[in-house]
């Protein structure tokens, strides 16, 4: 793995593979939509190509990833823009590879999982998606291996850290960083793992590393599941955090989804807050090593120092 491109390079994982990428010395072409954020971010940066352009464009994308040998997707779309974006993104996506005969790796979550009984499941656990965004992410995943193109599919759960702006934990952080309250969704007492972005990152590149990783599924886990009572005792004693956590319920946000699209998409995936579904490491643990486990403490650190130096 000499050259990649890491499309969806400005969100949070994407941002994390670009950085754990160089660190390897790894050659990375930065692919997003926005050209101005993608300079931001990596334009001071040694062996970063910044490429702008349109994952829903063939043409942008093949441009693209000329001469990378693995793709790595990390590209993100709104909860209500999926069932038109996302398969389209994806065949562009394996349409490059393909020319380019180079691998690929998506960076997926649980969604297709569905709802579990047991936890933490392993990358046997049957996949009965209950909602139509784990549907949509079920026939990505069929897509890809139907592809011919060499494919990693990487399952990780909810993630946080520097620039990773839209996600749940990162939402409840922001407003951490500037002391104000903050907003936790789901109940306070129920325990979810949330991963680091920089150990998905490292996680994912030794998969994309090795050739027999290859045509596989990977659980990547968070380093343990945390409940919002755990965390807010954590921000108190570490960072004299002195607001509440404001709970937002399932009740709520269906009071909001009257207003917000993004909300009205969010009440499907509420599950994940009532009964959480956890990963297992124990195949990637047993197959590559030890995963990279940053405490919470140390994760979100990093994250709230990022977030009060980007303001």
């Amino acid at each position: 793995m000499k050259k990649v491109l890491v499309a969806g390079a400005t969100g949070g994982m994407g941002y994390a593979l670009v950085q754990e990428l160089r660190r390897r010395n790894i050659e990375v072409i930065a692919f997003a939509r926005g050209e101005q954020k993608l300079k931001e971010l990596f334009n001071n940066m040694p062996g970063v190509a910044v490429r702008a352009g349109d994952a829903l464009l063939e043409k942008d994308i093949i441009h693209a990833a000329d001469g990378a040998d693995v793709l790595f997707h990390a590209i993100s779309f709104p909860y209500q823009e999926w069932e038109t974006t996302h398969p389209l993104a994806l065949k562009n996506m394996l349409r490059a590879a393909k020319g380019q005969e180079a691998k690929f790796a998506l960076v997926d979550n649980i969604y297709a999982y569905g709802r579990q009984t047991d936890s933490p499941i392993d990358e046997a656990a049957k996949k009965e998606p209950h909602t139509k965004k784990g549907s949509i992410r079920l026939e990505m995943e069929n897509v890809i291996k139907t592809s011919g193109v060499p494919y990693l599919i990487v399952h990780m759960p909810d993630f946080y850290g520097p620039n990773a702006g839209n996600t749940v934990l990162n939402e409840t952080l922001k407003n951490v960083a500037l002391n104000k309250t903050a907003n936790f969704i789901g109940s306070p007492s129920l325990a979810k793992e949330f991963l680091f972005t920089e150990d998905g990152a490292k996680a994912m590149i030794e998969l994309a590393l090795r050739e027999n990783a290859y045509n596989q599924n990977w659980n990547i886990p968070g380093v343990s599941p945390i409940t919002g009572n755990e965390m807010k005792d954590l921000l108190q004693t570490e960072w004299n955090y002195s607001k509440n956590f404001r709970t937002v319920s399932k009740t709520m946000i269906k009071f909001m989804a009257l207003f917000n699209p993004f909300m009205k998409e969010l009440i499907e995936m509420m599950y994940l807050y009532e009964q959480p579904v956890l990963l297992s490491g124990k195949k990637y643990e047993e197959q590559i090593g030890p995963l990279a486990r940053t405490s919470y403490k140390q994760g979100i650190k990093i994250t709230l120092d990022y977030m009060k130096s980007n303001r």
